[in-house]
């Protein structure tokens, strides 16, 4: 009995030191129940504690069980089996109490992920104040920069919807694009503006480069479609390896665009709006929603906007391989990403790594993020 009594006691001690804070439940099951009694977007006296929310765009068909999109993996991986009713937002939620990790489906584009970030951070059934969010979803990924499969660690946010356009018929001669910040004199104006109107962010520098060292020897999945689909990018060298992780900014934009000439514009709009800083590499379109919201939280104590980190997985090449036209190549990928199944693997994996870190490890990462 007494050799009994002291290799359970040593097993405690030991799970205690190696994953602190997941001995033992973040959220205990009466803490659960009491929760769960409580109404969405009503008052609720219980809150259950959150250490990483992630963050996601879309499902297809079933949350389980079926052709996964951005959440399921997630859901079913990590055991995310408390469901929370979310009326006030796109999706239910998904919680576990183990680990004290919350997955949201915020819905696709910026408004729906901005109402829905907002709505997760006011909804008093949570406490987010000192949660990390990792949001997690599938991306256009520029050939000069990387291939499908492929993850990017973002600093810069920035915004392609807020501007000036006229219509592609009607462009002067001497201009490179109809399409121009707002409150510049056209498209070749080099005056630098101020984002005051959301058309940029800066992530937490020193957060991403943590993320990005901890994950950059992540062997990511390759397969047989992918191999062939870069094959065809001559003269890209990046866009011909296998799948790898890197540090890259995202353009947000509500318009799904492809082709070339809108490449070299998203790379434009990057420098133009990072001041030469960011380097475009991902195309998505809720980031900027996002993270304007989690700004707000953090005015009022709801979110820390320096615990946030972006990464974005890429699917498909935000243009087709050269000598390709790109309306058919955009119809062609219309019918299904080629790099779907590799790029929803590689946030998991890659992703999953930082989850882990912190939630295992929360007594280094509870009162201020890694620098």
């Amino acid at each position: 009995m007494q050799l009994l009594a002291w290799a359970v006691l040593f097993a405690g001690a030991f799970f205690a030191t190696v994953s602190p804070g997941l001995a033992t439940p973040v959220a205990p099951p009466a803490l659960v129940a009491r929760v769960k009694a409580c109404a969405p977007a009503r008052p609720c006296a219980a809150r259950l504690p959150v250490r990483v929310v992630v963050v996601t765009m879309f499902e297809i068909g079933k949350d389980t069980g079926d052709k996964p999109g951005e959440f399921q993996l997630w859901k079913e991986r990590r055991k995310l089996d408390v469901t929370l009713p979310f009326p006030q937002g796109w999706h239910d939620l998904a919680y576990d109490p183990q680990t004290g990790v919350l997955a949201i489906v915020t819905g696709m584009g910026s408004i729906k992920s901005a109402t829905a970030a907002l709505a997760l951070g006011l909804d008093d059934r949570l406490d987010l104040s000192k949660a990390y969010w990792l949001v997690a979803g599938i991306a256009g990924i520029d050939p000069a920069d990387a291939s499908v499969g492929s993850a990017a660690w973002a600093r810069f946010l920035v915004d392609g919807d807020i501007a000036h356009e006229i219509d592609a018929r009607e462009i002067p001669a001497d201009w490179k694009t109809g399409y121009f910040a707002l409150h510049s004199k056209g498209p070749s104006d080099p005056t630098p503006l101020d984002p005051v109107n959301g058309e940029m962010f800066e992530l937490n520098a020193a957060l991403r480069d943590w993320a990005f060292a901890l994950t950059k020897d992540v062997k990511l999945p390759d397969d047989a479609t992918i191999t062939a689909a870069r094959a065809h990018y001559v003269g890209y060298p990046n866009a011909q390896k296998p799948p790898f992780v890197l540090k890259g900014d995202n353009l947000a934009a509500m318009t799904f665009w492809h082709g070339a000439k809108l490449t070299d514009w998203a790379n434009d709009w990057t420098r133009f709006w990072t001041r030469g800083q960011g380097e475009f590499v991902t195309s998505a379109m809720e980031e900027t929603g996002t993270f304007q919201s989690i700004e707000y939280l953090t005015r009022v104590g709801r979110a820390d906007r320096n615990r946030v980190m972006v990464l974005r997985a890429g699917s498909n090449f935000t243009m087709p391989p050269p000598g390709v036209a790109p309306a058919p190549y955009l119809l062609s990928e219309n019918q299904g990403y080629a790099g779907m199944t590799a790029a929803l693997e590689s946030l998991y994996l890659v992703g999953g790594k930082v989850v882990d870190e912190i939630t295992t490890h929360w007594d280094r990462y509870e009162k201020a993020p890694p620098k």
